[in-house]
């Protein structure tokens, strides 16, 4: 390393490239030395060590904000610097695996956003052919459902989930989906609100214990959902009733 170098020989020997020499010089990491009579940067074993120490502590994880106080620090110095830095990278670790398992939950479909039991019971409402406009409807109102009353939302899904068991109750479900693309005066309806009202009429006694949903959530429900409603289905409800 006698004498005098240029800045490739420099990057090669401390084993980085010639634009992160640039780059330490922009953040004024590394000094830049003097020119030659040709116009060349020409750099010693000063700029050597430097280059290396910085090197050293960038690939270590040391943000290269704080490099330059570390690059002539007495151990004491380093060693606190060094656990500080410690500390927050495993904060960022910490952030970063909690990403990974959103991204998973992601992967895993509605369970970001709902219970098990909700995901599960949606799973179930696709296995049967719902619609997705319908799945969702529900989800959505069962995200707004669990926020303002999870006590609720946990008894109303045990029933829900039970109630897609009823092959009954599994038909009407489906021709109500349906019936969201009917026009309003199709034949269909009266028929269906009859059997509708029917059936609810003879498990009375099994829906007593549902909870009584917040109006002021049916109604961000319904107004965060331009989907639901339509001519159809406003015509069901208006026969049901009746």
């Amino acid at each position: 390393m006698a004498g005098m170098i240029t800045i490739g020989k420099l990057a090669d020997y401390a084993g980085v490239t010639i634009k992160a020499v640039r780059h330490y010089h922009e953040r004024g990491l590394l000094t830049e030395p003097d020119r030659d009579s040709s116009g060349y940067r020409r750099y010693t074993a000063r700029h050597a060590i430097d280059l290396v120490k910085i090197r050293t502590l960038a690939d270590a994880g040391v943000p290269l904000a704080r490099v330059r106080e570390l690059l002539d620090a007495d151990p004491d110095t380093l060693t606190a610097a060094i656990a500080d830095i410690d500390h927050d990278l495993k904060d960022r670790i910490a952030r970063l695996r909690r990403t990974r398992l959103q991204l998973a939950q992601l992967r895993g479909g509605d369970q970001l956003f709902v219970s098990p039991d909700v995901a599960t019971y949606l799973d179930a409402l696709r296995d049967l052919g719902v619609s997705e406009r319908q799945i969702r409807l529900e989800r959505d109102g069962w995200i707004l459902m669990q926020t303002a009353s999870p006590a609720d939302a946990a008894v109303w899904i045990a029933e829900k989930r039970e109630l897609i068991t009823d092959p009954a109750f599994r038909a009407l479900y489906l021709e109500h989906d349906a019936a969201y693309d009917w026009p309003p005066d199709d034949a269909r309806l009266p028929a269906l609100a009859k059997r509708t009202r029917d059936w609810f009429t003879s498990h009375h006694s099994h829906t007593e214990t549902r909870p009584v949903h917040n109006p002021t959530i049916a109604q961000l429900a319904a107004q965060s959902q331009p989907e639901a409603t339509s001519p159809a289905w406003d015509r069901l409800a208006q026969l049901m009733r009746d």
